[in-house]
């Protein structure tokens, strides 16, 4: 396993869990001033994920992390580019490139090997605490259908990376928005790896409402297994697309 990540190449995927938000759907996007479907955030996401997974291991897993900004879509069938940058500083920055799109990169993760301590849950309005089962309501196979072909979830029996800004989507979904939304930035810690199978509970807090093209929402979010955290987000999203109100 090389310890530098490779650039690597998938086509875009939009998988049929992300159909309830109508900006995955071409009807939705459309509607919303887009060409065509979205890919769901988390989708591009796990896509970034595949060539630190292959040159790190476990090890990132269990205590890698980072912060993803969304800047541009990245549409259904899209052949995406996902490069890796090395930094002086030990991080890395991956990049979604998609070559017939004009504004590139389309999506930026600034990755670390060691994202540190569990953050302090910062002060805010509580959402209701939810528990969900590895693997029956969070799929394990979603990085493998979206495309991430690594063998590595399945050899160790537990969850992929995108799992937790997945789950981080549904505190949104459930909770803070009503129609079409878009995940814009997250800042994501691995503290553990979760078994499939496993319990989860999930906690999170709205720490700050603000306008900027829309309603913004950014909630702390943090998932533990048997009380031992799992992962921590600071999860960002546009929850009202219509900046005018």
């Amino acid at each position: 396993m090389s310890d530098d990540p490779a650039t690597w190449t998938v086509r875009a995927r939009n998988l049929p869990e992300h159909a309830d938000n109508p900006i995955h759907t071409d009807a939705g996007a459309r509607a919303a001033g887009f060409p065509s479907a979205l890919v769901a955030g988390v989708t591009t996401y796990a896509y970034l994920t595949h060539p630190l997974v292959a040159a790190w291991g476990v090890d990132w897993l269990e205590r890698g992390g980072g912060e993803v900004t969304f800047k541009a879509p990245v549409f259904a069938e899209a052949d995406v580019a996902c490069v890796p940058t090395s930094a002086g500083d030990g991080t890395v920055t991956m990049e979604a490139v998609c070559a017939d799109q004009e504004r590139n990169p389309r999506v930026a993760f600034r990755t670390v090997r060691e994202a540190g301590p569990v953050p302090v849950q910062r002060d805010g309005e509580r959402l209701p605490s939810r528990s969900f089962v590895m693997g029956r309501d969070f799929a394990a196979d979603y990085g493998e259908r979206a495309g991430d072909d690594l063998g590595i979830y399945t050899d160790l029996g537990v969850m992929h990376p995108v799992t937790w800004p997945q789950i981080a989507n549904r505190v949104f979904s459930t909770d803070l928005v009503d129609g079409s939304w878009v995940h814009t930035r997250s800042i994501i810690r691995h503290h553990a790896t979760c078994p499939v199978g496993a319990t989860v509970d999930v906690h999170a807090t709205v720490v700050e409402r603000f306008r900027r093209g829309g309603t913004r929402a950014i909630v702390d979010v943090l998932i533990e297994h048997e009380g031992r955290p799992i992962a921590t987000l600071e999860h960002e999203a546009i929850v009202d697309l219509d900046p005018a109100d």
